[in-house]
């Protein structure tokens, strides 16, 4: 019985191991991703401001980067009420995790008309600031895409489930048949339970309890509609 105590101790103290850890990377990748959706909204605004200061030429450009933040407002959150952009394309087929080509496309259109404008000669640092600006935007684009996939493998978290699983069975084989002793059990099964249950909600950055919300996207775009 000795033994069995052992071997059991010595399984709680890596389960509050791992477990520790895993919330700590859980909640470091969400801050990340949180962090990198408000940069990416600062400077799809900052870039709006860019082409705004190049002249009314640069018009038809501002409404395509208009349709796009709309766009990816209204597919990232699709349970929130979309924004309402003359011109946005469907976004009911668009997913959440992953490059969208559409997106991309629209992303790409801004990226075009910045590279062929030819302005005065007096504007030509702000065309240069542009050009540096739209750069920015697609390095925030991909750190964004790369936040959906979340650091947690569904694979790691099935095997944790199971040995958890397994230490609490061998709690239940270990405490005396009391209603204090299941109480007892039961609390922890459920506080474990609970930490679990956030570091999955963690991991999934733009879905559940924790997810980030659509609150920076929807500033940069009325900062452009102004």
């Amino acid at each position: 019985m000795e033994a069995v105590r052992l071997v059991t101790g010595l399984l709680v103290t890596f389960a509050a191991l791992v477990l520790s850890l895993q919330l700590s990377t859980a909640r470091s990748a969400f801050d990340s991703a949180n962090r990198n959706r408000s940069l990416y909204a600062a400077e799809l605004a900052r870039l709006d401001q860019c082409l705004r200061n190049l002249g009314p030429n640069l018009a038809p450009t501002r409404q395509i980067l208009s349709r796009y933040v709309a766009a990816v407002i209204a597919s990232t959150w699709p349970a929130e009420p979309a924004p309402s952009v003359a011109g946005m394309p469907d976004t009911r087929r668009m997913s959440v995790r992953g490059e969208d080509a559409v997106l991309a496309g629209m992303l790409n259109e801004v990226g075009l008309a910045i590279d062929t404008t030819a302005p005065a000669p007096d504007l030509s640092p702000v065309l240069q600031r542009c050009r540096a600006d739209y750069a920015r935007v697609q390095e925030s684009r991909w750190a964004v895409i790369e936040d959906t996939n979340g650091p947690q493998s569904g694979l790691f978290l099935g095997i944790i489930s199971f040995w958890l699983a397994l230490v609490f069975l061998s709690f239940g084989l270990q405490v005396p048949r009391r209603r204090v002793s299941g109480i007892v059990l039961a609390i922890g099964v459920v506080s474990v339970a609970s930490v679990m249950f956030v570091i999955v909600d963690l991991a999934l950055p733009y879905q559940g309890l924790f997810g980030i919300r659509s609150l920076a996207m929807r500033e940069a775009l009325a900062d452009m509609s102004r």
